[in-house]
Formats: C-alpha cells, structure tokens, sequence
C-alpha cells in the first residue's frame, strides 16, 4: 500500500438531520417552502464538514450547537448568534465553529458516497486551520453580509476552502442535493479580505488567493 500522506483534507457530504429529528423536519419544512417559491421540485438538503490530517493530527472542522459552557473540550474557536443578535447571548441561540484537534463529528457515519480528498499539500492544510479562527460569523439564518442567502455551516466550510485557495467549483452535493448557504461563503470569501494581507482571488474558477 503507498504511505499515508503527510496532511490531507476530506470533505463529507451530509444528510441535513442525519441523527436527529427535529432538525430534519425542520429542513424538509424549509426546503418545501423554497421549492414551492421558487417553482421547482424539492431537494435533498445537505450540510458539509471537513477533516484535515496534519502532522498526524486530525482535526474535525464543523459548525454545531452549543451545547455546554465547555467549549475548550471541543476546539471552539469562535461563536456566533442564531437568528437575532438580540437572543444571541443565550446557549440556545448560538453556534460554535469547531477546528477540533482529535475530535469527532457525530453524524459523519451518515455521510453519503466517499469522502472527497481536496489536497495533500501540507502548506494549504495548515493555511486552512489557520483560517478557522477568523472565519466570519454573522447571524446563522440570516443574510446580515447581503451575499444572496442566509448564513449557515456550508457558508462557514465554503468560506474556509476558498479563502485557502482550494477550487471549489467542481465541489456539488449528491445527485438531488442541495447545500443551501454554500454560495453565501464563497461570495464573502471573494468580496473580502483575509488574514495577513491577502485576498481571495475573485476568478471563482479557480478560487486562488492573491496579495492585496
């Protein structure tokens, strides 16, 4: 067998829901509303998470609930309020961006086909975790960044790929799927500048990073 490489990212595909009840509803409810405003046929609704292998660490990369006032036990690195900045100082309405350094994503056993290697260059993996710390977090649920659809856990992956220079254009849920926010990131990925100076690159083709 050839060795393993040295980094690795991997992206997973989702069922929206997978594992818990209430969250699926609530997505079939969303999506039947979009559909029928929209006059097409209902999709399948997916979310994205990412796992990076650097150095022989894994690290899980997701957007969750938050749970507990532990948020060091899960590699939080930032928070953000769901559905009004107003509510948002409550645990029930906040999210948490995870950059989880052995950790676990709980319904990734759900996740649909293989999972899609991105990179084996440890430079981009490591500019990637860099990037978690300072991804953007507006109001989960809501256009605060005017990007053309809500903000959610796929704007937060597309945004992190892009901005690290990964392409993304090729990246597509499974057949009938649908992965809503995803454009979101990649439009504030695009329009906005990074760390250090750089930018993302605005030729969506290939999503490069530039200096500014």
């Amino acid at each position: 067998m050839p060795p393993s490489p040295s980094a690795a990212v991997d992206l997973y595909w989702i069922p929206l829901g997978a594992g818990g009840h209430c969250v699926r509803f609530n997505g079939r409810v969303f999506e039947a509303l979009e559909a029928a405003r929209r006059h097409r046929a209902r999709c399948d609704l997916y979310h994205v998470a990412l796992i990076v292998e650097l150095g022989g660490q894994r690290h899980t990369i997701e957007l969750a609930p938050s749970p507990d006032a532990d948020p060091a036990s899960r590699g939080v690195v930032a928070t953000g309020a769901v559905g009004s900045r107003y509510i948002g100082w409550m645990r029930l309405f906040r999210y948490e961006v995870r950059c989880w350094r052995g950790g676990s994503i709980p319904d990734l056993a759900y996740a649909v086909g293989e999972p899609r290697r991105l990179t084996t260059d440890p430079t981009v993996a490591r500019r990637l975790l860099d990037l978690v710390a300072i991804v953007p977090t507006p109001v989960w649920g809501r256009d605060e960044l005017r990007a053309g659809e809500m903000w959610n856990s796929n704007s937060v992956i597309a945004w992190l790929l892009a901005a690290a220079g990964l392409p993304t254009d090729e990246l597509r849920p499974p057949p009938r799927g649908r992965a809503p926010g995803w454009d979101a990131g990649l439009e504030v990925a695009r329009r906005n500048a990074v760390a250090h100076g750089e930018a993302v690159s605005t030729d969506r083709t290939t999503a490069t990073r530039s200096l500014v």
